[in-house]
């Protein structure tokens, strides 16, 4: 029987971003990560910039800006034939203006690298969390299953749930939990881009199809919606050749490559999900990012909020761990710390549901058709506090967190 101080599940950005926050701390942690790479296609690629305010603080926003990556600094959409500028970031404070794209796994092969550096840091891929381990009422560490079949027990004086929205240890734990409704579904799919393309992110808002084009360099990186559980009735009765041709109806641009997706199998489903923990934590387990709160796609704020309360739950709790005295008023002080952030963002996400999503889908939303902005975006575009909040929000968010000192370090040159 194996044994850390702390165990953590999952090896996604709230993962790797605690672990190495603890091991810079000096805590004993240990990360299982059930696949044998970070290789993941439509995993969330934004960094927002909060997340890239960490980066420096860590020492690690010079090799971060090395990573392939585009930066958006703009939202356009298409209305009267051209692209029409929605939104900046050029106004939001701090050095970063900009929302980065950046794979996934190269961000987690960044982090994974500068954990790694850390002795008391251990990173274990092809290890799969099975169940939890129970000692009078408390979670006392984790059972595992190795891609080769070998089985295992790590105790521990904390476990953190990382492992996402279907999270294994959320589930063990019975831990209750409120959902909504979400009216949508997601479709995503990469198409090449061309030199000739504009830049950033390009929402489409036709008839009978939302859509958003995200810059990739060579590549956008697109997610349309469709309504919620459509997915298996749609695929039967339509060809995949549908989605590409409705885009094209309202970006013409996109007309030499209608042709693209020939095959289903290009289209991978999100099944999108709206809830969040009564209660993150029990004794001697916490639950974080999408464990604790499944985000909505809209504004692609789950990654960075997960990755926030990695940074909240490794400064109230490395000093408890170093003296092994973890409570579960500690892990209650995780929890009211993050809620704010965590409900309020959710709210916008139900409102922006019900006035734009729902709408679009059940085809009651048309703007390709329009030959200048409408009126509330014009007025909106004219007004400074209304046009600058929502690029706020989404690129800074409520109660940002910054790194603890005792994880910052000088540039990694």
């Amino acid at each position: 029987m194996e044994r850390t101080t702390c165990l953590v599940a999952g090896g996604g950005p709230a993962g790797m971003i605690l672990g190495l926050l603890l091991a810079r701390a000096g805590v004993e942690v240990t990360v299982l990560e059930k696949h044998g790479d970070f290789l993941r296609d439509f995993r969330g690629d934004t960094v927002h910039p909060t997340t890239l305010d960490l980066l420096d603080e860590l020492g690690l926003g010079e090799e971060f800006a090395k990573l392939p990556q585009r930066r958006m600094n703009s939202v356009q959409l298409p209305i009267g034939g051209a692209m029409v500028t929605a939104a900046s970031f050029g106004n939001i404070p701090g050095r970063h203006k900009y929302i980065a794209m950046v794979p996934q796994w190269d961000l987690l092969d960044l982090l994974a690298r500068a954990a790694d550096i850390e002795p008391t840091f251990r990173l274990r891929m092809n290890t799969e969390v099975t169940e939890l381990v129970r000692e009078a009422g408390r979670v006392v560490g984790v059972r595992y299953r190795t891609k080769d079949g070998a089985t295992g027990t790590i105790r521990a004086d904390l476990t953190v749930a990382c492992d996402g929205r279907g999270s294994i240890l959320r589930a063990a734990a019975g831990l209750g939990s409120h959902r909504w409704a979400t009216p949508f579904d997601v479709w995503w799919f990469r198409i090449p881009r061309h030199d000739t393309d504009p830049a950033g992110a390009v929402p489409v808002l036709t008839q009978n199809r939302f859509a958003i084009m995200l810059d990739r360099g060579d590549y956008w990186q697109c997610a349309t919606l469709l309504a919620k559980g459509g997915d298996p009735a749609l695929r039967q009765r339509q060809s995949v050749e549908v989605i590409m041709r409705s885009l094209a109806d309202a970006v013409p641009w996109l007309a030499d490559r209608t042709d693209v997706l020939r095959d289903w199998d290009q289209v991978q489903l999100l099944d999108v999900q709206l809830d969040r923990l009564d209660r993150w934590y029990a004794d001697g387990l916490l639950c974080l990012g999408d464990a604790a709160h499944a985000m909505s796609p809209v504004g692609g704020v789950g990654i960075n909020l997960a990755v926030q309360d990695a940074v909240a739950a490794a400064r109230i709790l490395a000093p408890k761990l170093l003296s092994r005295t973890v409570t579960a008023a500690e892990l209650a002080r995780v929890q009211r710390r993050r809620t704010l952030p965590t409900v309020l963002t959710q709210t916008v996400q139900r409102i922006i549901h019900a006035l734009l999503v729902g709408p679009a889908v059940e085809g009651r939303r048309n703007l390709s058709n329009a030959q200048r902005a409408p009126l509330a975006l014009r007025l909106f575009r004219r007004i400074p506090l209304v046009r600058d909040l929502p690029p706020l929000f989404v690129s800074r968010g409520v109660l940002p967190e910054h790194a603890p000192d005792f994880a910052r370090r000088p540039p990694v040159r």
